[in-house]
């Protein structure tokens, strides 16, 4: 029940003032009088109550009594009514709290316990206090927070320690003690680059230290940073985030070519690409200015939709569903935010409305790309990187002169003032397509009729414009069968595959063959060669592929002008020989024919000018055939005359479309700034990395720090919204967020040097008693990090320690053996051959094994590493007897035992030295006496070799190995 009376007037002045945002560390200017109320703050105090007892029935989703304590409007005057600003007693939010009568007391009994004493005491303080509204944290820019006070100033030696510093001596712990130089060492390596280091590199460093202390530290960390393989390690990281496999998922879950993509995040990881850029050239690379092809190939972020070819699906269907998942994906990846509750409802918990979230995926709605077996558009990527430069400017040189001509040739035949209809219109096919022809608006359409036949060739008969004999040239339009609904609810295409023109002359038996020059079509860089429709042996060429939203015409140029007598027909016959997923034929459902006898457009065929462009075009693209790539997936834009309409779909189902909406980001955020009336998909990517988003940094800077420390400064990686966790460290979160973005120019190497130097990091994760009574999860960070490997490096640390690793860079995936019945694919021809022992092939690092979403490679499986279906922010850890088999006995860790023991042997003839060895190779240390009384014991039992042997099995399986 609506309480309205109960509210006094409030003035406009004060309402703009409780409605101000403040950050979550945000206290009042002034400082409260002695035995004043502790300062409420929202976020802290009220958010976590309306969260856990409100939102339920009072949110995004559900908004009972038109109450939603999401959007402060709903809730606060001059439009809501459930709080009295500075009075709680006439506040109907009090009122329902404290009702004893059951069937009035919010919550209802049947939701839940009533608020306790405290809950009920905030919230009346609260109002009291002004009713002071915040914008969730993470929704606010980060800004650069003052330096804590600490008692321990030597500890210290980066500003970040301060933050941890200050925090555990507020809860009465002291820091770990530095970790020895070696255990640092190793746990930099396996974190920097995801392998061990070296005796060789140890005792450089052991050395370096001797000589120049904390220097030393640092140069090892420029060294690491500096390494290949730094780009193989954190490529893992953020190919889970963007869902990488080389498969296709569903169905059939064919191979997808698609490995330059993960060639290229390696190289931009090496490179140290700023994390802006990083993400602009993933967003819209494709629309950057002067574009190159690492901008091109960093598209393909988005082409790693799971998609379904099996007969009878509907691309459409599937194309939609990939334009959202590249909406969930996006949010999860560079916003850390569940934006895919948005899809059926608004956000139940974050200010989201679902007409929103349909507005931000207006901006991934216009790309080329359909579902399909093809995987169109796709870049020759040159597989010699040597080749890009060349690549790119002929590929420009190209589009260049395709543009140039289609200008000159479109720009004649576009104009409406020289097409005459045609008369007589008669159609029908070569196959039981049954065809009709009507008469609409002053033309004669034809159209197909019920069920259309794979292979069908439409066969058009017309007499020309009444005084019109010589013909110059055709237009065919092609278009849906309801052009009305189409335009939102797009039907299925066509291909020409081949185009005939006759004179069909009264008397003769077989007709006259029209030589045929050209075919212009109505965009400039299509996805179908529309001169294909040209050649008889072709199965594609102009068309709408693969689903038609507004009429599309061709217009067909013969090598001169036809001449027609009395009583002469044309006849054009449309071929269509290309199908989809064994069922759905793209044939012309309805056309149109028109002619003139212009004698421009027979000019145009003979034109110095533009035959020069089509020979410097031809030649132009033989040279770039010439040069050896692969087909990968990108992201490409259809022109604005042919932009797809964008609608909400109601409760999420794209058959139940709701109003149409222009591309948008939400209101809660900062605007999004474009040059254009219409913002692009580059203004999207921009306004991610734009200065005042309050996102990107902080959940790109938790990312690096999750993968350093175990866990992220915001434990809920893949949440940072309201029912997310807080951050334990909040002053440190948005001090390294702002570092990042300013200090450091998005440099990720910068911000991983300056955490990895830390005290922080630097402690011994051997941590006292108390540490661990007091900080069990080590969320306070009393004590270094210490977790379990990931799957990757857990067998690329086995292939280095071994001596097996294959260090080369890049290249075409690999498939280590796998065990026997695992490889059951449904696709054709994908095959995982067997590999014999000392193929390089089987010794690569983890990040270019073979990733089938349907068939995970079982080690990475065991060790938590994701399917690659979805968006995975965090990979939660697991500990099953299964890790132990796959470590002792698997035929890659096996194999990699048997190389460490050989290594061990060739290293001495002693075996107390052997295993010296193997403990430096393997953790990074000697062994203590009782580890070599007991791998002694081994050998007096097992013999010489297989005792070696035994030792090198365990000196992979001890928990230090597969533990940083």
């Amino acid at each position: 029940m609506k309480t309205r009376s109960l509210l006094r007037p409030i003035t406009a002045g004060l309402f703009t003032a409780l409605l101000s945002i403040a950050s979550a560390e945000t206290t009042p200017s002034s400082s409260p009088s002695p035995g004043a109320p502790k300062a409420v703050h929202f976020n802290r105090d009220i958010r976590p109550i309306l969260v856990s007892h409100c939102t339920a029935c009072h949110g995004g989703v559900k908004q009972a009594g038109e109450v939603s304590f999401v959007y402060p409007e709903q809730v606060l005057p001059p439009d809501g009514w459930v709080i009295e600003p500075g009075d709680p007693d006439a506040s109907a939010l009090i009122e329902r709290v404290e009702e004893t009568d059951p069937d009035l007391r919010m919550p209802p009994p049947d939701h839940g316990p009533a608020l306790s004493k405290k809950e009920v005491g905030l919230l009346r303080e609260w109002i009291s206090q002004g009713a002071r509204w915040q914008q969730h944290w993470a929704f606010e820019p980060p800004a650069a927070p003052s330096l804590p006070d600490v008692t321990r100033h030597a500890w210290p030696r980066r500003d970040l320690d301060r933050f941890v510093l200050a925090k555990l001596e507020a809860e009465g712990l002291t820091p770990s003690d530095d970790a020895a130089p070696a255990r640092w060492l190793r746990r930099t390596s396996l974190d920097l680059t995801g392998l061990p280091p070296t005796p060789d590199a140890l005792d450089t460093f052991l050395a370096d230290i001797d000589q120049r202390g904390e220097a030393a530290y640092a140069e090892a960390v420029d060294r690491l940073l500096a390494s290949p393989h730094f780009g193989e390690r954190w490529a893992s990281v953020w190919l889970d985030q963007v869902r990488y496999a080389d498969s296709k998922g569903l169905g059939s879950d064919a191979p997808r070519s698609i490995w330059k993509y993960r060639d290229w995040v390696i190289d931009a990881f090496n490179a140290d690409l700023p994390y802006d850029e990083f993400t602009v050239k993933q967003i819209a690379g494709d629309l950057l200015p002067e574009r190159g092809v690492g901008d091109l190939i960093a598209t393909a972020c988005h082409r790693l939709t799971q998609s379904n070819d099996e007969g009878g699906t509907d691309d459409e269907e599937f194309r939609l569903a990939a334009v959202l998942d590249r909406v969930n994906t996006t949010w999860q990846t560079w916003q850390g935010v569940t934006f895919g509750c948005v899809q059926c409802h608004s956000h139940p918990y974050d200010p989201f409305r679902h007409d929103e979230y349909y507005r931000f995926a207006a901006f991934f709605n216009n790309t080329a790309d359909s579902d399909l077996g093809s995987d169109a558009p796709n870049f020759a990527a040159p597989i010699d990187p040597a080749d890009n430069e060349r690549a790119i400017d002929l590929d420009r040189e190209i589009d260049r002169l395709k543009g140039s001509i289609w200008s000159h040739e479109h720009g004649l035949t576009a104009d409406e003032g020289l097409w005459r209809p045609v008369r007589d219109l008669e159609a029908r096919t070569n196959k039981s397509t049954k065809m009709a022809v009507e008469r609409l608006e002053g033309r004669e359409e034809f159209r197909t009729v019920g069920t259309v036949e794979r292979n069908s060739s439409i066969i058009v008969g017309v007499s020309p414009p009444e005084g019109l004999s010589t013909i110059t040239a055709l237009r065919v339009t092609g278009g849906p069968l309801d052009p009305a609904k189409a335009l939102s609810d797009s039907e299925w295409g066509f291909v020409w595959s081949h185009v005939r023109v006759e004179i069909v002359r009264p008397g003769e038996e077989k007709p006259i063959a029209v030589e045929l020059a050209r075919i212009v079509g109505d965009e400039p860089h299509p996805l179908t060669d529309p001169a294909e429709s040209l050649n008889e042996k072709s199965q594609m060429g102009f068309g709408v592929f693969t689903r038609i939203y507004r009429p599309r015409s061709a217009v067909i140029l013969p090598s001169e002008p036809i001449e027609l007598g009395e009583g002469d027909r044309l006849r054009v016959v449309l071929r269509h020989d290309h199908y989809l997923l064994s069922s759905f034929s793209l044939i012309t459902s309805r056309g149109s024919l028109e002619v003139t006898g212009d004698g421009r457009l027979t000019e145009l065929l003979h034109d110095p000018e533009l035959t020069e462009q089509h020979q410097r075009l031809s030649a132009l693209k033989k040279q770039r055939k010439a040069i050896k790539s692969v087909g990968t997936p990108v992201l490409a834009e259809r022109p604005d005359h042919l932009k797809r309409r964008s609608h909400v779909f109601e409760r999420g189902l794209f058959l139940t479309k709701g109003e149409l909406v222009e591309p948008g980001t939400p209101e809660s955020f900062p605007p999004l700034e474009s040059e254009d009336e219409a913002p692009t998909r580059l203004d999207l990517a921009r306004w991610f990395v734009a200065d005042d988003n309050p996102l990107t940094a902080r959940v790109a800077v938790n990312r690096f720090w999750s993968q350093l420390f175990g866990v992220g400064l915001v434990q809920t990686e893949e949440d940072f919204g309201s029912s997310g966790e807080p951050p334990s460290h909040p002053g440190l979160l948005d001090h390294l967020a702002v570092r990042f973005q300013d200090d450091f120019d998005w440099s990720v190497k910068r911000l991983l040097k300056e955490i990895v130097l830390s005290s922080t990091y630097r402690q011994t994760s051997a941590a006292a008693t108390e540490s661990f009574e007091n900080d069990p999860a080590n969320r306070l960070l009393s004590r270094g990090p210490r977790s379990r490997l990931s799957a990757e490096t857990i067998r690329d640390q086995a292939l280095a320690v071994s001596g097996l690793l294959d260090r080369k860079l890049h290249g075409w995936p690999v498939r280590p053996p796998l065990p026997g019945g695992v490889w059951l694919s449904f696709a054709k021809g994908d095959k995982w051959p067997d590999t014999e022992p000392g193929d390089p092939s089987r010794y690569r690092r983890s990040v270019y094994t073979y990733t089938k979403r349907s068939i995970p490679y079982p080690m990475m499986a065991t060790f938590d590493a994701p399917s690659r279906e979805f968006c995975v922010p965090r990979r939660l850890r697991s500990n099953t007897p299964l890790q132990a088999l796959e470590l002792l006995n698997s035929e890659a860790m096996a194999e990699c035992a048997a190389a460490l023991a050989e290594r061990m042997r060739e290293h001495s003839d002693a075996f107390d030295e052997q295993v010296g060895y193997g403990y430096r190779l393997a953790v990074s240390r000697s062994p203590s006496p009782r580890e070599l009384e007991i791998l002694r014991s081994l050998r007096e039992k097992l013999g010489e070799e297989k005792g070696l042997r035994a030792a090198a099995t365990a000196l992979l399986n001890l928990d230090e190995t597969v533990t940083k």
